[in-house]
């Protein structure tokens, strides 16, 4: 699994841009250290070191919020069952068929729902929806896009009803 270049901003508010392409970069590097640790099989932490010290080496890592990156990873490495246990209710097949990619964006997204309000919901869902496009299967994007939205009412749903009345 490989990240392509972020896409670069134009217009106004560079910082910004950046500041989004630099968390945009910590979730592909985060989603591939994700993916790793799926393909080894080990539901351990023992792997998460060497995981992280490998992405950190990766071409373009400079490119991303590096902190960001670490939050993702380690969070999700460490609260991947109770993780499963949020989405579970939600998908329709078992977590053995799920793909190592779309299962790597429906932990990190679920995270990122569960213990980083600061961060819109629509956010969340839009990063791992790019996410599947770039690196999941054709339709990939919709079944997590549709996951995390049911995810996203049972863990933010003040912050869901606000957004539908809008």
């Amino acid at each position: 699994m490989t990240t392509s270049k972020p896409r670069s901003g134009t217009g106004g508010g560079a910082s910004r841009t950046s500041a989004r392409s630099a968390r945009r970069r910590a979730r592909e590097f985060a989603l591939q250290g994700v993916y790793a640790w799926l393909l080894r099989g080990d539901d351990g932490l023992q792997e998460a070191g060497a995981i992280d010290a490998h992405i950190r080496d990766s071409e373009g890592f400079s490119d991303a919020d590096a902190e960001w990156y670490r939050t993702l990873l380690h969070g999700v490495l460490r609260d991947a069952p109770s993780l499963r246990e949020s989405f579970m209710p939600h998908i329709d097949r078992p977590l053995d068929e799920l793909s190592p990619v779309e299962h790597g964006i429906l932990l990190i997204g679920s995270y990122e729902l569960r213990n980083h309000i600061e961060v819109p919901y629509k956010v969340v869902i839009n990063e791992a929806v790019e996410l599947a496009k770039s690196f999941g299967g054709t339709d990939g994007f919709k079944f997590v896009n549709g996951v995390l939205d049911k995810l996203a009412l049972d863990l933010r749903p003040l912050e869901v009803q606000a957004a539908s009345r809008r």
